[in-house]
């Protein structure tokens, strides 16, 4: 399983319940409908049925049919010959031919136009397809997994999916929670992406999440499920950047973030800063600019509670430089 490369974090009860039914399912060579919300690590799912199964050393391979328009569809799942269309100037394989006696992934199966569903029921019911252009049948051996965050239920109802394609694909449907009903787990992946973040950034350690933090974030409703978490975890932690305290402030709505949180530039310096400072006769030049500058550190931290990063930031200054300044006079 070397290429088995996404790690599955959680204990969660919800989480097991979806992992064991992978489990029992890889082995049954049927195809396998996987539905979830957006972000809930339904490809995850997908992964685990291929490498579980007896195919796990033949080729998985993925396409998102949201991601491609209905033109090119048709070419990248069944291929094309040469000349079957502008530009077609040699014989193309398609992702069925090259997924031979492996597994082929299809992510938002929802948005396949009617036509194409026509395509893969046929495959899926004799294995059989033929190029676009072409007049020659061919013969694959490829396992299904489709995946969606759509009712395809309500859709084949109304005529907007095939009905005979949702039954041949529904041999048995896995649904994946969404991280509201993996509480327990959020801690977990909380602090995965938290350690991986910091070492990307090179930081000695990760210092942890504050008890307000995780409230936060265990209470939140995560629409975007494990990837608005991690974006939201990644997020907090490089515009934190105190490598020594626990991360108190989470940004979960970045345009908000914005407003909340800002990120200043020198221009932006407090006016109410510059007027208590006191020049203060007797004092050399020399003198006089390092009181300043200490002056303007001790209010920029004061500001920013004491945030180094945002207190950098507040004054136009790196992290380093900000860090030398308190090192420098002896400030905490």
């Amino acid at each position: 399983m070397d290429n088995y490369t996404q790690r599955i974090i959680g204990s969660s009860q919800a989480l097991s319940d979806a992992l064991d039914h992978a489990s029992l399912l890889a082995k049954i060579n049927r195809p396998v409908l996987v539905c979830g919300e957006r972000g809930s690590g339904k490809e995850m799912i997908a992964q685990r049925l291929h490498y579980l199964s007896n195919r796990w050393d033949q080729p998985y391979i993925t396409i998102n049919c949201a991601a491609i328009s209905e033109s090119l569809m048709e070419s990248e799942l069944f291929g094309h010959e040469a000349g079957a269309f502008t530009g077609a100037s040699k014989s193309h394989k398609g992702h069925f031919e090259k997924a031979d006696k492996g597994t082929l992934f299809l992510d938002e199966l929802a948005t396949m136009s009617l036509r194409l569903q026509e395509k893969l029921l046929r495959l899926i019911e004799y294995g059989e397809f033929e190029k676009l252009g072409g007049t020659k049948t061919l013969s694959v051996d490829v396992r299904v997994i489709a995946a969606t965050n759509a009712d395809l239920v309500s859709l084949s109802q109304i005529g907007e999916f095939r009905a005979d394609l949702l039954d041949r694909l529904a041999f048995d449907v896995i649904q994946v929670p969404p991280l509201r009903a993996r509480q327990d787990d959020i801690e977990e992946l909380a602090n995965f992406f938290a350690i991986r973040l910091t070492s990307e950034l090179q930081w000695d350690y990760f210092p942890g999440f504050s008890d307000k933090s995780l409230h936060e974030l265990k209470t939140h409703h995560w629409p975007g499920n494990i990837r608005e978490l991690k974006n939201t975890v990644e997020r907090s932690v490089y515009r934190w950047g105190e490598q020594d305290t626990q991360i108190d402030t989470i940004i979960i709505d970045p345009f908000n973030g914005l407003t909340k949180h800002p990120i200043h530039t020198h221009k932006t310096t407090d006016t109410t800063t510059q007027s208590a400072f006191q020049i203060e006769s007797g004092l050399s030049l020399k003198e006089q600019t390092q009181k300043l500058q200490v002056h303007l550190v001790k209010e920029a931290l004061k500001s920013n509670q004491h945030n180094q990063k945002k207190a950098a930031d507040s004054l136009g200054l790196s992290y380093d430089q900000i860090r030398g300044l308190i090192r420098k006079h002896g400030l905490k």
